[in-house]
């Protein structure tokens, strides 16, 4: 059960298992703002004031946040690097071509 004023779990886990093309523009815009609100108040809210399951669901809820934000910086890094491949890859063919052709920049 989560402390008073805080977004039941719950409803947590509903809006998460709920896919985004089932919700109306409104719903998305609602969870996100009450999901922040309640991320803000667990931050401010000493551990000492939270009952024992607000404090896993908080550190639960941390823990996911984390690794989402790592799954993500890694992917942004893959694109990067696939980026730059890709743009290798495409003056080394583009420098061949003008070679074989003698057209220059």
């Amino acid at each position: 059960m989560s402390d008073l004023g805080r977004k039941s779990f719950g409803e947590q886990v509903s809006e998460k298992v709920t896919p985004q093309s089932q919700k109306s523009t409104f719903q998305v815009a609602s969870e996100n703002i009450s999901g922040a609100g309640d991320k803000i108040i667990g931050t401010v809210q000493p551990d000492s004031d939270k009952s024992t399951t607000q404090k896993l669901g908080d550190s639960t809820r941390s823990k996911a946040d984390n690794a989402q934000n790592e799954g993500s910086s890694y992917l942004d890094s893959a694109k990067d690097t696939l980026s730059s491949g890709a743009n290798f890859v495409s003056n080394t063919f583009s420098n061949a071509a003008n070679s074989v052709t003698g057209k220059t920049n």
